[in-house]
């Protein structure tokens, strides 16, 4: 019996050409969609998930009150973890410090490269669970030791063992190779630490952090720790909520400083907070592209319901005479569901050729590293599971539907579809093209919000700028260094600082100025910067001037941007004293708003002094009168010839303040081909819908032309059922996508308003892509001869 339905399912699909190709395309698209997004969405829910102990590791992080906001932040005081160990240990199995990622120079005789990688202490490699392929978890003991990744061994050492080997980490500490680990995947928060280094070496390298005069004053590190197993997070959480107060001076305490744990599987997903709370973050986008995978797979099965529905009057006297010599319902609806089950598999295979030819596109835009699981058993468990979905959903309409006609009436000739049974098609074509305007009018946004933030004023000149890192060499000889490449003309300008431009790597709080509120605890971005920091960047002076070689007094001056100037309540801040630590600063100048941080919030206030001692960073102006080439090949010539055995790197101010879109720019272009694409698979629904219909009305248009209708007539008649519907389902997508879309830009404080024009362009678009699609078949069906529609009769 089983064989029969296949037989009949296949000779059906091989008489029926463009309806089987119609229908597996439509399906094989929405699938290989579907499964694209499904690899997608298991990548991002199993971030992390590499580390064993990922539920119970967390990151210490704190609570504050700064300006007057509450503000939440990862860095911490050295202190935090021997206090954590000290007063709460039984609640911890570990406890590690750790610094920010950072690049090292790692030296084996004449051979140099540049790795990112981290300070640790020494419970971080059994916290994390790497897995060693020599050495064990205790490699951090000893603070001149090194552990590396597998990639970075393989690139030193060949496939020779590298343990106990000797190299040299930025051409000043002999460390020995004490374990090597198997590269991190991509989707962890670790994934660049290509070298682990003990902490205790941080220490040793930045003496200054024993010297303090108050240890907890200053947070410049991260905390991580391993909740024990006899207690949960929430509950170790609220153990350390005091750990940094209880260690406070009076002055300290205004800022209500507050440390909980922020869970590892929460790191890629639930890491933004407003005002204390944890607000989601990128799991929206899960949830979303989730959404949107499951309703482009559902549009696919509306084109095989809609056009096996659609051709029912022709099958009406298959399943009449069916029934007729003995057939039962039951054995219909097996039949259908053979044939939808048939073209399901094929669109599978399909689908299944399609992600593997998109996959790397896909990893390119997406940022991932997917890879289809050929030999889990579980992807296939899902996969057959999915092809039983998918065949019920699109074959039950159908196999009941067909199956339930009257053999009387149909052999009789006497059945007729009747109105209403177009009713269902037309419900799901209005659906299909609801999700699909609804996608439109979401990428519209995106891309206006992204062009909003991008148009944006940023406060300085991007152009010709690029930054560098700043060895002790370079800091040594800056003077030396700068005019040799003025005097070379590579250069316009060149300047150094503690922060990179397009980045805030250091706030200070212990501010007065007068009329300040003695309870207000204040935390501003204060760039160390050289003096010639105005002239490179070409920042725009708003009140009085910039810092000069002229003024000695410079050294205790401040320029503030006009963000600072509001919040700190000077009508003319020209002059007025800004105390920092009880030391006076005198405002000298006011500059507009540098767009340092987010494009997407508001510039904070912000602080510049100048300084020539602790500055990590180069920002050069190129010179504009030669090329970019000319001047950075002269530019390497003279870094070389004062910094020997590190390579020379830089990268242009516009690629790093285009990273800041990134993230919005993946979503907007992820966004854009899933709308295509299911702009697409609307359309083959639509092409098909449209071949029936003339089709099935070919002798009403011959009876029409010999009457006198003319051919536009003729194609208005045909395409206006389906315009009608097309405006409808514009009507039922805006107030959809302006309530989602709206909430998703509340997450943005500077933001885009979704204007009117939005929905038109969104319904316009729709409108022409269903006459197109439509077009072709109903202008064939009124060229057609009237005597070829109706010599038959």
């Amino acid at each position: 019996m089983i064989r029969n339905y296949l037989k009949v399912a296949w000779r059906n699909l091989t008489k029926n050409k463009m309806y089987s190709f119609i229908n597996i395309g439509g399906l094989a698209v929405g699938m290989a969609v579907a499964m694209m997004i499904g690899l997608w969405v298991n990548d991002e829910l199993s971030f992390d998930t590499y580390h064993q102990n990922y539920e119970r590791i967390a990151q210490v992080m704190q609570h504050a009150t700064f300006n007057g906001k509450v503000g939440t932040q990862t860095s911490n005081p050295a202190q935090m973890s021997p206090e954590i160990r000290a007063k709460y240990g039984s609640s911890f199995k570990h406890v590690v410090q750790a610094s920010w990622e950072g690049s090292y120079v790692l030296s084996l005789g004449d051979n140099h490269v540049t790795k990112s990688g981290i300070y640790f202490e020494e419970g971080a490699p059994e916290m994390l669970s790497l897995k060693m392929r020599y050495g064990t978890y205790a490699g951090l003991k000893d603070p001149y030791s090194i552990m590396l990744s597998e990639s970075v061994a393989k690139s030193l050492f060949g496939d020779q063992n590298p343990l106990d080997k000797t190299l040299k980490i930025n051409r000043t500490y002999d460390v020995k190779v004490t374990g090597v680990y198997e590269d991190l995947p991509y989707n962890t928060s670790f994934r660049n630490v290509k070298v682990i280094m003990p902490w205790s070496l941080w220490l040793i390298d930045n003496p200054w952090v024993k010297t303090m005069e108050d240890p907890w004053d200053s947070n410049f590190s991260q905390t991580f720790v391993q909740v024990a197993d006899n207690v949960t997070m929430d509950v170790a959480s609220k153990r350390i909520k005091n750990v940094k107060a209880n260690n406070l001076n009076k002055e300290e305490l205004k800022y209500k400083w507050e440390a909980f744990l922020h869970p590892m599987s929460k790191w890629a997903l639930e890491s933004e907070f407003k005002e204390g709370i944890n607000t989601g973050g990128s799991i929206r986008y899960v949830w979303m592209f989730g959404i949107i995978g499951v309703f482009v797979l559902m549009l696919a099965c509306i084109n095989f319901m809609n056009l096996a529905t659609a051709r029912s009057e022709k099958r009406a006297k298959e399943v009449g005479i069916r029934k007729a010599v003995g057939s039962v319902r039951t054995q219909l609806i097996n039949q259908f569901f053979s044939e939808s089950y048939m073209v399901v598999v094929f669109a599978f295979v399909v689908s299944l050729l399609l992600v593997m030819l998109c996959l790397p596109f896909f990893n390119e835009v997406a940022d991932k590293k997917i890879e289809l699981p050929w030999a889990n058993p579980v992807f296939w468990l899902l996969s057959l599971s999915f092809i039983v979905l998918t065949g019920l959903l699109a074959g039950s309409y159908p196999a009941l539907y067909l199956s339930s006609f009257q053999p009387l009436k149909v052999l009789k000739g006497t059945f007729r579809v009747g109105k209403w049974a177009a009713i269902p098609r037309k419900v799901l074509v209005t659906t299909q093209f609801t999700v699909s305007v609804v996608l439109i009018i979401g990428t519209i946004v995106v891309y206006q919000q992204i062009q909003h933030a991008k148009n944006r004023p940023i406060g300085y000149e991007r152009n010709g700028l690029i930054s560098m890192g700043m060895d002790k060499e370079i800091q040594d000889h800056f003077e030396a260094f700068r005019g040799e490449l003025k005097s070379a003309g590579a250069i316009e300008e060149l300047t150094a600082s503690n922060s990179p431009l397009t980045g805030v790597w250091n706030t200070n709080g212990g501010f007065d100025w007068e009329g300040k509120d003695p309870n207000l605890g204040v935390d501003f971005p204060n760039s160390r910067v050289t003096k010639e920091w105005g002239k490179t960047v070409g920042w725009k002076i708003k009140q009085g001037r910039d810092f000069s070689r002229e003024f000695a007094t410079d050294s205790a001056a401040f320029i503030i941007n006009e963000a600072a100037a509001k919040f700190l309540g000077f009508k003319d801040p020209i002059g007025k004293i800004l105390k920092w630590g009880g030391k006076p600063y005198t405002i000298i100048g006011v500059v507009s708003d540098i767009m340092a941080e987010s494009p997407f919030y508001p510039v904070r206030p912000s602080l510049y002094h100048t300084r020539d001692k602790d500055l990590y960073n180069l920002t050069i102006k190129l010179n504009p009168a030669q090329s970019s080439s000319k001047s950075i090949a002269t530019l390497e010539r003279i870094w070389k010839k004062y910094v020997q055995n590190v390579p020379f790197s830089y990268e242009f101010i516009d690629q790093q303040y285009g990273n800041k879109f990134k993230a919005e720019e993946r979503i907007g272009t992820l966004s854009l081909y899933f709308a295509v694409l299911a702009i697409l698979i609307s359309c083959l629904g639509l092409f098909g819908m449209a071949s029936f219909v003339a089709e099935q009305r070919t002798k009403e248009i011959g009876i029409r032309k010999v009457l006198g209708a003319s051919v536009p007539n003729l194609w208005r008649m045909l395409s206006g059922d389906f315009v009608g519907l097309v405006l409808l389902s514009s009507l039922i997508a805006s107030p959809i996508a302006y309530y989602y879309l709206n909430d998703w830009l509340k997450g943005y404080d500077y933001h885009v308003e979704i204007s009117w024009w939005v929905f038109a362009i969104a319904a316009a678009g729709a409108l022409v892509i269903t006459l197109l699609t439509v077009s072709y078949q109903t202008l064939r069906a009124a060229l057609v001869n009237p005597v070829k529609s109706l010599k038959s009769e």
